[in-house]
C-alpha cells in the first residue's frame, strides 16, 4: 500500500501517520516494524520516528500474501457483477439465493467462492473479508475489503454508524405511509435463526428502521427502507411485526419465488482517503415488473 504524504501530514512522524491518520492497530504497526519491507519511505526502510514531508511516498506491506489465502474456501467459477473496485475494496451485486459465506450445505455456491476464483484468475492473493453481510435470500450491494487494514478501518466505521444503507422491500398488504419503526430485537428462545422484538427491555438490542412508500398495487406496497441500526433480520422482523411481512419471507411471512428485499445502495467512508462513496445496485427484474419500470 502506497500513501502520498499530504501537506497536512508534512512534519509528522511515521508513527503519527500510522496511528492518527491511517488508524492502524498496535498489532498492525508491530507487524510492519518486524518486516524488512514493512515500512518504506521513498523506497528506503525507516523507523516510525522518521519525519515525513509533503509528496513523500510511504509504502506499507499490508497486502495479503500467498500464505494468507482462504485455504478453506474453494475458488469456483461463478459469475459475479462488480459494481466498484479499487486497490483496497470491491463492491458486488450479490444475487438472491447466493450465501455470502460458506456454511453447512453451501461450500461451493457462495460469494466467497466466486471472489476467490475472480482473484485467483488475476494471480492475486485474496482473503475474503465481507464488511456488510446480506442474508442469502437478500440481493444487492456487498462491500468486501481487499486487505486487513481496510477491513479494520471499515469495521470501525460500521460500528460508529458511518454507513448508510438503503433497501427496496416489497411488503404484503397496504402498508401505512412513511414512518419509523422502533423496537428491541433479540434471538428467539431455543432458536439460532429466528429473531423477535419487544417494545422495550434488555438484553434485546435497540433497532430503528425508517421507510418511505414508493407505490402500492395489488394489495402490496413497495417501500424504500433505511435501517438506522444493523440488527440481524431487522427489516424482516420490523415489517412482519407491522403486519406487512416482506413478500417471499419464509421465516417471518410466506415463502414465494424469492425474498423481495434488495440492498439498493450503500454509502461509507473510503478506508484510505476517507472520501464518502455511494455504491448502487440496479433493481432486479422482479422489482421492475412491480413498479412498471421498463428496460
Amino acid at each position: 500500500m502506497d500513501i502520498i504524504i499530504s501537506d497536512i501530514q508534512s512534519g509528522m512522524t511515521v508513527k503519527e501517520v500510522l496511528y492518527n491518520h491511517l488508524h492502524l492497530s498496535h498489532g498492525q504497526v508491530t507487524s510492519l516494524k518486524k518486516n524488512e519491507k514493512g515500512i518504506l519511505l521513498n523506497q528506503k526502510r525507516v523507523t516510525v520516528v522518521e519525519k515525513v514531508r509533503a509528496n513523500d511516498v510511504l509504502s506499507l506491506a499490508l497486502e495479503d500474501k500467498d500464505d494468507d489465502e482462504n485455504t478453506d474456501i474453494e475458488p469456483v467459477n461463478i459469475p459475479v457483477e462488480i459494481l466498484y473496485e479499487d486497490e483496497y475494496i470491491v463492491c458486488v451485486n450479490k444475487p438472491s439465493s447466493m450465501p455470502t459465506h460458506p456454511s453447512h450445505g453451501h461450500h461451493y455456491d457462495t460469494l466467497a467462492n466466486a471472489l476467490c476464483y475472480y482473484y485467483k484468475k488475476q494471480g492475486r492473493p485474496f482473503v475474503f473479508r465481507a464488511v456488510n453481510r446480506l442474508d442469502s435470500e437478500t440481493s444487492g450491494v456487498v462491500l468486501v475489503a481487499k486487505d486487513r487494514h481496510s477491513a479494520f478501518v471499515l469495521g470501525k466505521s460500521l460500528q460508529k454508524g458511518e454507513f448508510t444503507k438503503e433497501y427496496y422491500a416489497l411488503l404484503e398488504g397496504m402498508a401505512e405511509n412513511d414512518s419509523v419503526i422502533e423496537s428491541y430485537i433479540k434471538r428467539k428462545q431455543d432458536s439460532i435463526i429466528f429473531r423477535c422484538s419487544k417494545a422495550e427491555g434488555k438484553p434485546s438490542e435497540y433497532a430503528r428502521t425508517e421507510y418511505k412508500v414508493i407505490c402500492r398495487k395489488n394489495n402490496r406496497t413497495l417501500v424504500k427502507a433505511m435501517p438506522v441500526t444493523g440488527r440481524t433480520h431487522q427489516l424482516r422482523v420490523h415489517f412482519s411485526d407491522m403486519g406487512n411481512p416482506i413478500v417471499g419471507d419464509s421465516l417471518y411471512g410466506k415463502e414465494e419465488k424469492r425474498l423481495m428485499l434488495h440492498a439498493v445502495s450503500l454509502s461509507f467512508p473510503h478506508p484510505i482517503s476517507g472520501e464518502s462513496i455511494t455504491i448502487e445496485a440496479e433493481l432486479p427484474q422482479e422489482f421492475k415488473e412491480f413498479t412498471g419500470i421498463k428496460e
